[in-house]
């Protein structure tokens, strides 16, 4: 064995990437191909009249102008995360942005010219944007992949009028967008045989796959997903959306490839987003500070055509030790695109829960980590009955981000820290999310010259996966890391798990360490088996791999190479063991702002985390999504916010100028702890999604730190300057 897994080992395809060798689905070559452009329409609710295309097809190159009218028409897949229905199948518009016509030109800018010259007559209708006017229409949607939208233990409503101490806020936040560098992107190429290869930029090249297979009624194994890189995707490129479906149709009907990559602008209405979210909470509680009551109200914003609610409020019936809980998430619809997962989908209702704590926490004068001591569990309380919670150390990370923050120095009493002209606050959050385990297969190849090559159908998102998994692989198989190469992004590899739902390595870990371990006793097999070996005749089970190396005893030593050399063909063996079962992963962010009071400038200068993810399998990828983490928070409490028209419904900032997110000039110094005890005796056992965990609880941190700052407390976000003043 090696002993690779937990090591910091540097990105395995970091070369590839900054050299520019790294082939996203854009990059891809395909002769022939024909470029796509989407004409979006200019209401938000009404029906398409006419459309006159008479000026674009006369422009040079323009090969097509696709609309309702010839548009094949498209299979709906009825299982979750889909989208709510296809564009250009029929007349209807249901948002700002929705396409209503798709180009197809020799060229991308002889595209994008004749789209502009498309005309469309609309009967439009008056659209409702502003959850605020029509608050008094939140309904409880259907419940969503097996989550009910209401759920219920003990009696929340006589435990709250009992409670010696209560607290009733409401917290909000707008919509948000996930805003990947790499922009969505679809390359449809039809073989002869009526096979389809798309080069996309997907979060799931299998489920892809299968959407495609279903929207044009295909057979099983006709479709082909290629995604060998993504270039961020924070849930956006994890559902199939319909420019995927709509140019794949394009590319059928002009008889030759197309490629679109939609404009940063259509990404704001094409990809989905963080809906707008009101949380109500009320906590009842003891003098002592025991919960006794949780009150959990949330509205979210629907559409007319889809009733999903996909901020999670997993952490106020989860997370703490309380006998009374009522949950309630309502939707209310807006004429808006549908809203879909984004990062850490839990830390909207999160925000809430771990504000309305740490205003419980100065109502009974108990610091915020003892009260969040007090109510701590180790039983997950929603299942009926409750079950514990398998080797919870959340306890383990506030004890050590604590001190390692030097929580202890804190002046209870706000507003009473000060260094220069600038205020200076300290708060702190428990972190939480769920992840998910989907069941994912590994094909592991030994070749004649002694390499090995991994191959799975799951993707690198930008985690590290590539990486992580070559670690598996070596130490699995006792081979150094230039001895194995992982390939993933291709649905002719064997089915593996979404990259959403942080739930690639529970899924694909064991499948993989399954698979070398399979290889390498095949091997092993070989050579004691070989009179040729120094190792026939040895009983396998004495003999070591190590560094490429098999051996048994002093100098009885044989080489991968050397075995499969003799061999004269490749070993092949297919991993699909599960380790993993579904859970959460915890945490605790401790962290520091520092407030101008003349120009309410803010700034986050310091933050300590503490995770306990079971088993870290590479320490400077976890700790690289610790810092995306905090980042990720930063901008959710301080700057993103997607700006509708209340009268058009249309998305006033579709940019990076307007809609602001964090750069490096806004980053603090992050310092990642990690409960790293894996169960003894057992192999990836234990392991956890932790991608979306480092997020949760920084937005509710840092205004805690706010309110330690200048007595200020803050329920909105983002906490912006005019706020502070």
């Amino acid at each position: 064995m090696s002993g690779l897994v937990g090591q910091g080992v540097a990105r395995v395809d970091g070369r590839a990437k900054v050299t520019g060798a790294a082939r996203y689905a854009a990059d891809q070559e395909v002769p022939g191909v024909l470029h796509g452009a989407l004409v979006m329409s200019t209401i938000a609710r009404g029906e398409v009249l006419e459309i006159d295309r008479r000026a674009a097809l006369a422009r040079p190159g323009v090969v097509a102008v696709h609309t309702h009218a010839d548009m094949p028409r498209l299979n709906l897949p009825n299982f979750p995360y889909n989208r709510p229905f296809i564009p250009m199948q029929d007349t209807r518009v249901h948002h700002h942005g929705q396409p209503v016509a798709y180009v197809v030109a020799q060229t991308l800018e002889q595209a994008q010219e004749a789209a502009g010259l498309v005309k469309v007559r609309y009967r439009a209708e008056d659209p409702v944007a502003r959850m605020a006017d029509v608050l008094d229409e939140a309904f409880l949607p259907d419940d969503f992949r097996d989550r009910p939208n209401e759920y219920s233990r003990g009696d929340a409503a006589a435990a709250l009028g009992q409670a010696a101490v209560r607290v009733d806020r409401t917290y909000s936040s707008p919509m948000q967008h996930h805003n990947p560098i790499e922009p969505h992107t679809t390359t449809a190429v039809w073989e002869d045989d009526g096979t389809l290869i798309l080069y996309e930029s997907t979060q799931g090249v299998v489920f892809a796959r299968n959407t495609v297979q279903i929207a044009f009624g295909m057979p099983e194994g006709s479709v082909r997903v290629v995604s060998p890189y993504l270039g961020g995707g924070f849930g956006a490129k994890g559902p199939t959306y319909p420019h995927t479906l709509l140019t794949a149709a394009a590319a059928r009907l002009c008889g030759r490839p197309v490629k679109l990559v939609l404009t940063r602008a259509q990404m704001y209405t094409s990809n989905g987003h963080r809906a707008e979210y009101r949380h109500h909470l009320r906590l009842g509680a003891t003098r002592q500070g025991a919960l006794t009551a949780v009150v959990s109200t949330s509205t979210a914003q629907v559409t007319r055509v889809d009733e999903n609610v996909y901020n999670g409020g997993d952490s106020t019936v989860r997370l703490y030790a309380c006998p009374n809980v009522h949950v309630r998430q309502l939707g209310v619809r807006l004429d808006l695109p549908t809203s879909s997962y984004m990062r850490s989908p839990e830390t909207t209702a999160h925000f809430g829960l771990e504000t309305a704590m740490d205003e419980l926490s100065y109502e009974l004068g108990i610091d915020p980590v003892e009260l969040r001591i007090r109510n701590h569990t180790e039983v997950d309380q929603q299942p009926d009955p409750p079950v514990p919670y398998a080797d919870k150390r959340l306890l383990e990370c506030y004890r050590a981000a604590a001190e390692a923050f030097g929580w202890a120095r804190r002046s209870p009493r706000p507003g009473t820290t000060r260094d220069g002209d600038e205020y200076v606050g300290w708060g702190m959050a428990t972190e939480t999310h769920t992840h998910t385990v989907i069941p994912s297969r590994a094909r592991l190849t030994i070749g004649p010259d002694g390499r090995a090559t991994l191959r799975a159908a799951t993707q690198e998102i930008g985690t590290g996966t590539y990486t992580v998994l070559t670690q598996i692989v070596c130490e699995g198989l006792g081979m150094p890391l230039d001895q194995v190469t992982t390939l993933l992004g291709d649905t002719a590899y064997p089915d593996a798990s979404l990259s959403a739902g942080s739930s690639t390595m529970p899924s694909v870990a064991a499948p993989a360490a399954e698979a070398a371990a399979k290889a390498r006793n095949a091997v092993i097999a070989l050579a004691v088996a070989d009179p040729r070996s120094p190792l026939h005749g040895v009983p396998a089970e004495e003999v070591v791999a190590r560094d490429g190396r098999l051996s048994a005893g002093g100098d009885r030593v044989d080489t991968y190479r050397a075995v499969m050399t003799r061999h004269g063909r490749s070993v092949e063996v297919t991993g699909d063991k599960r380790n993993s079962t579904p859970g959460h992963s915890f945490g605790a962010v401790f962290l520091e702002v520092r407030i101008q009071p003349r120009l309410g400038r803010l700034r986050v200068t310091r933050v300590v985390t503490a995770h306990d993810l079971g088993r870290v399998l590479n320490h400077r990828t976890a700790r690289g999504q610790v810092i995306g983490g905090v980042m990720w928070g930063l901008g959710f409490a301080l700057m993103e916010h997607t700006m509708v028209d209340p009268a058009t419904a249309r998305v006033v900032n579709p940019n990076l100028s307007t809609y602001l997110v964090p750069v490096c000039a806004d980053a603090p110094s992050v310092e990642a702890l990690f409960v790293d005890r894996p169960e003894p005796d057992a192999e990836l056992a234990g392991i956890r999604g932790f991608g979306e965990t480092p997020g949760t609880g920084v937005p509710a941190a840092i205004g805690n730190a706010i309110y330690h700052a200048i007595g200020r407390r803050l329920r909105d976000v983002p906490f912006t300057q005019d706020k502070l003043l």
